[in-house]
């Protein structure tokens, strides 16, 4: 039914002749077909008679419709738009195919006879708009062409876009307009605000030689760090308040994680440029000593040196996205010539590689029975990541779902990780943008692919939480510490109805295909006896997260082959057994997974007649790795396998 849809409204704008497409166009078509929107949400401009081109397609062709720029996204509406029947996880990101919310947009781009011109968010322009070219964080590209439309309708919505997908304070979010009511919290995410939540987890590690404090109760210590701070057993508050003075953004060592033996994992800063003695950091350092039951000597692990800044992370994605978003097939075939060479020099898997090496390395420390201090400049980036992997490398409780959404929260959102500025959300000329969390998010991918029988959780999974994180709705990834957070949802002025991501993502009608099929629990999840996951951190070992950064291509969309054919066939097999809740989709059939392509569920199902994928495609760097669907919906008439004797 997708491709019947595609199909019927594709218009090619090349020769076109302009009476017979404004002949039949219904000036009603707007009144008809409104975008859908969510209370709170508004529409702000619209333009008719709109193309939207292909992404990287063999044909320049256009799909008509009517593009309009809400509160909250840039929706693009044609006039055969029905309900999707395959999955689209609208549930989580309240988002439709053509839709992008405006937290997703980084960067516009005029495009016409000439070169592409970046627009610069904080100028409008006068200029004739014949093209918008929409860049978007998760490596989505759109193209439109206002060739059609009404005179000014383009630039009109041009400069709409540039104001409202850009917004100069934390209030314009769309956050602050939504007026959905937020789903009760049933998800047993453990959110790591209240004392009793970091007791749980305290006890549940069994932790020896630390305690709770309420130092920083009203943030006065630190305000991005948490309310609850869990700090070595003889450290006092008012000794934690002054050695925090001395640390960069006011953090001292804070405890992540205890092993059975009772060595820790800790995280903390460097020591402020304007300190130049050392004696705040050393007597922390032998408070976290002591802590330890045999008063082993703590291992130092220093991030600053040995691991990327957050500007060379920005740097090697931009590069990576580059590579991923190419603008036709001729730059297509021109990268992927020498496409493993432009993959090293953007670094990206040199920096995937890098984290999961250091965390590996303390892993085993720990598994040693010695504390290991992570220790970076603010405390707030590469911490966050070696802190998780590590984590998870160590304790099978991470590996859930549940479990691995509790350490997010405690170690990305409760400890101050700067999500509105790393994502974004709102502009600034500081230049602190760097999807640091993305980095995470692969390295997690790495071990998925690695050791699929120890995670719960599947790859769509990582990916709808990568793409909630650019929705501007949840307050999980919109403030840059836990104190603006409880700010905003004071304020009188402003008050913000706090939603967080974890409940809406399990309450998602297919969140089934979260679960993963291979997964294997542990006879018990409880650490009684410390292992870790041995984790191939060469370059050499590692991939491409495809799923992620290639699912907007479609010429890379294989039929009926990829991942997703294992992945379903598991399923299928998996729901005829009795514990099969959480891996049940009525959607998945054995009927159905000839349609299904190398992409789902991020892409639309192949019907039975559409036309295979070029054969060039195989000679694509890219699709080298790709498994396929062993049956005969991949041989065709010119198979090798067809092939006479």
């Amino acid at each position: 039914m997708a491709d019947k849809r595609m199909s019927s409204s594709f218009k090619s704008y090349l020769g076109i002749d302009d009476d017979i497409l404004n002949s039949s166009y219904d000036d009603s078509f707007s009144e008809h077909f409104p975008p859908k929107l969510l209370r709170g949400e508004r529409i702000i401009t619209e333009a008719h008679q709109v193309l939207l081109f292909a992404q990287c397609s063999e044909r320049k062709q256009g799909k008509s419709g009517v593009l309009y720029v809400t509160n909250f996204k840039l929706s693009f509406i044609t006039a055969d738009e029905k309900d999707k029947e395959e999955v689209s996880f609208e549930d989580s990101t309240q988002l439709g195919e053509n839709d992008v919310c405006l937290s997703n947009v980084d960067a516009l781009y005029l495009f016409g006879n000439e070169k592409k011109k970046r627009l610069v968010p904080d100028k409008s322009f006068n200029e004739k708009v014949k093209g918008l070219y929409v860049v978007c964080k998760n490596m989505r590209v759109l193209s439109f062409s206002f060739k059609f439309s009404p005179r000014g309708e383009g630039k009109n919505l041009a400069n709409v876009l540039l104001h409202h997908a850009f917004p100069k304070r934390h209030h314009l979010l769309f956050a602050y307009d939504f007026r959905e009511e937020p789903i009760v919290m049933r998800s047993g995410t453990n959110m790591f605000q209240e004392a009793g939540d970091w007791g749980i987890e305290l006890a549940r590690t069994g932790c020896q030689g630390w305690r709770l404090s309420g130092a920083n109760h009203n943030f006065q210590m630190s305000p991005n760090l948490p309310k609850w701070l869990v700090v070595p057993l003889k450290v006092l508050d008012c000794q934690l308040q002054t050695a925090s003075r001395h640390f960069c953004s006011g953090r001292p060592p804070l405890w992540c994680w205890s092993s059975p033996n009772g060595a820790s994992l800790v995280r903390m800063a460097d020591l402020m440029p304007t300190i130049t003695d050392r004696v705040q950091e050393n007597i922390m350092l032998e408070s976290v000593r002591t802590s330890h039951p045999k008063r082993k000597q703590p291992i130092i692990v220093d991030l600053t040196k040995d691991m990327p800044s957050f500007r060379d992370v920005q740097v090697s994605y931009c590069k990576l996205r580059e590579l991923c978003t190419p603008e036709d097939l001729k730059q297509f075939w021109t990268q992927d010539q020498h496409f493993l060479t432009h993959l090293e020099n953007s670094k990206w898997l040199l920096y995937v590689s890098n984290s999961l090496t250091k965390s590996l390395v303390a892993a085993k420390w720990l598994y040693d029975d010695y504390t290991v201090v992570l220790q970076e400049s603010n405390g707030r980036d590469m911490t966050s990541v070696v802190a998780c992997i590590t984590q998870i490398l160590l304790d099978p409780y991470y590996r859930t779902i549940i479990g691995f959404q509790s350490l997010v929260q405690r170690e990305w959102v409760i400890m101050g990780h700067p999500f509105c500025s790393r994502l974004s959300h709102v502009y600034s000329n500081d230049n602190l943008e760097a999807p640091v969390f993305l980095l995470f998010l692969d390295c997690v991918w790495q071990l998925l692919v690695q050791f699929p029988t120890d995670f719960q959780f599947t790859e769509t999974y990582l990916t709808v939480l990568w793409d909630c994180s650019l929705v501007s709705i949840y307050d999980t990834f919109l403030f840059d510490c836990e104190r603006d957070r409880q700010f905003s949802s004071k304020d009188p002025n402003t008050p913000l109805v706090l939603r967080n991501v974890w409940d809406e993502l399990l309450s998602d009608s297919n969140a089934s295909l979260f679960f993963s099929p291979f997964y294997q629990p542990p006879a018990s999840l409880k650490i009684t006896s410390l292992n870790y996951l041995p984790v191939q951190c060469q370059i050499s070992c590692l991939s491409v997260w495809q799923q992620c950064y290639l699912r907007h291509l479609p010429i890379l969309e294989i039929k009926g082959g990829g991942n997703p054919q294992i992945d379903l066939l598991a399923r299928v097999l998996a729901s005829q057994s009795e514990d099969s809740a959480n891996l049940a989709n009525d959607s998945i059939t054995l009927e159905s997974l000839s349609k299904v392509g190398s992409f789902y569920p991020f892409s639309p199902c192949f019907s039975p007649s559409s036309a295979n994928p070029p054969s060039a495609l195989l000679l694509s760097t890219l699709s080298l790795n790709t498994s396929f669907h062993s049956t005969e919906i991949m041989l065709d008439s010119q198979s090798i396998l067809n092939a006479p004797d």
